[in-house]
């Protein structure tokens, strides 16, 4: 099916193959934001725009920007994804979409086909948790949705404002953007439903929203050996009950209509010795929903399933707090329209989905019209070394992209 598309799936498997070749030798497959190696994969991404005759900067946020001018102007359509990888993660996260976004710009000057508007192919600063702390600094500086107070977080003995500078940025010329017409990013699923369902790309709905949830059990220190079982406030039994009935309520939800995950991640019990009944415990609650009226659901049930595990175990249960919140981002109906015509037109098979996980997009979609393609990974696999996603999958949701582009930019000259 790829030996008839409009862009170049050997061109692809190239550049994939020699990004992940820069990489921290011992452990495959990482190149972190703000290291030397990052800059070494930059460079080598900088040099293949420049071949495909985009002219290159990095802007105030520490982004690395490919363009091409458009015939009448009037905005910018941009495309991009992230070149900056988590500790041992994966080839494709990020590489995937930054690649095809520069492969849709290759393939329209193969074609000599010229666009209306400017075409920008961008390299976002630090998409993954950076070693800052933070995520999305290069999609949240170009926005500017950036916190001032950022610009403060220390590592390596250096500011993130210095780290920005060192990657070519200047955060004192912060502005943001108000010219992006439109924004695209193809990525990996990082989950099984394409590769289960035998679906060539998904056309993302939205970005779930994120809320973290803290729940603290007081119970009482006792002797393990002496303290008769019904005598027990056993704080890590308790927390145990909650961690079950939390699993439950996010698998019920899961059932219903939108995306939908609860997870118990991080977990702290105290005195955390084998001869003490344990007398405390924190866990926080990872929930990621597509609707916030789903998201407010689990909070009351939250509460609820708190409460009933300190009345059963006789332990303390604070009210539950929320520790973040994120409200899910919805991408853009017209240009999810436009990836489905685009997918139809080429004889390539579709769904609509929510992503779990959270993306550039998801800071871009506030600032302008956005959507996202994915496109299967095997096993579902992410963030991890075994990542994998195959070339011909990846070429097809460029050539989505590739045709996606061209509609938007005729649409947007239309509406002029």
């Amino acid at each position: 099916m790829t030996s008839n598309l409009t862009v170049d799936a050997a061109r692809i498997a190239a550049d994939i193959t020699a990004l992940s070749e820069i990489t921290e030798p011992d452990r495959p497959w990482t190149r972190r934001a703000f290291s030397p190696l990052f800059l070494q994969g930059r460079a080598y991404v900088e040099r293949r725009m420049k071949d495909a005759g985009l002219e290159t900067h990095i802007d105030h946020a520490g982004n690395l920007i490919g363009r091409r001018a458009g015939k009448k102007g009037g905005g910018t359509l941009m495309i991009g994804s992230h070149s900056d990888t988590v500790p041992e993660g994966g080839r494709f996260d990020g590489i995937a979409g930054l690649i095809a976004a520069l492969e849709v710009a290759r393939s329209l000057a193969d074609k000599g086909i010229e666009l209306d508007h400017d075409l920008e192919i961008v390299d976002f600063l630090a998409e993954e948790v950076s070693p800052f702390g933070v995520s999305c600094i290069g999609s949240r500086g170009m926005t500017g949705q950036r916190p001032d107070t950022w610009l403060h977080r220390m590592a390596d003995g250096r500011s993130l404002a210095t780290g920005i500078a060192e990657m070519g940025g200047d955060v004192n010329a912060a502005t943001a953007r108000g010219d992006i017409r439109g924004f695209l990013e193809l990525h990996i699923e990082q989950g099984t439903v394409l590769e289960r369902e035998g679906i060539n790309i998904g056309v993302v709905t939205a970005i779930s929203g994120i809320t973290r949830i803290e729940i603290v059990v007081e119970g009482r220190a006792d002797h393990a050996g002496t303290t008769t079982m019904p005598d027990r406030k056993d704080a890590l039994v308790a927390a145990s009950d909650i961690v079950l009935a939390i699993r439950g309520a996010g698998l019920e939800l899961s059932k219903t209509p939108g995306h939908f995950t609860a997870t118990v991640g991080e977990f702290a019990i105290e005195p955390n010795a084998a001869n003490v009944v344990p007398s405390r415990v924190r866990m926080l609650i990872d929930a990621r929903a597509e609707f916030p009226a789903d998201m407010e659901l689990f909070g009351a049930q939250v509460e609820r399933i708190a409460s009933q595990a300190a009345q059963r175990w006789g332990v303390t249960i604070a009210t539950p707090e929320r520790i973040s919140h994120v409200v899910a981002t919805p991408c853009d109906p017209d240009i999810l329209d436009i990836l489905e015509r685009a997918a139809d037109g080429a004889g390539i098979t579709h769904r609509r989905m929510a992503s779990g996980a959270g993306h550039d997009t998801g800071w871009m979609a506030k600032a302008a019209p956005a959507a996202m393609i994915f496109v299967p990974c095997k096993d579902g696999r992410s963030h991890a070394a075994d990542e994998w996603a195959e070339t011909d999958d990846i070429a097809l949701g460029t050539a989505v992209l590739f045709q996606a582009v061209q509609d938007m930019d005729r649409r947007l000259s239309e509406e002029r």
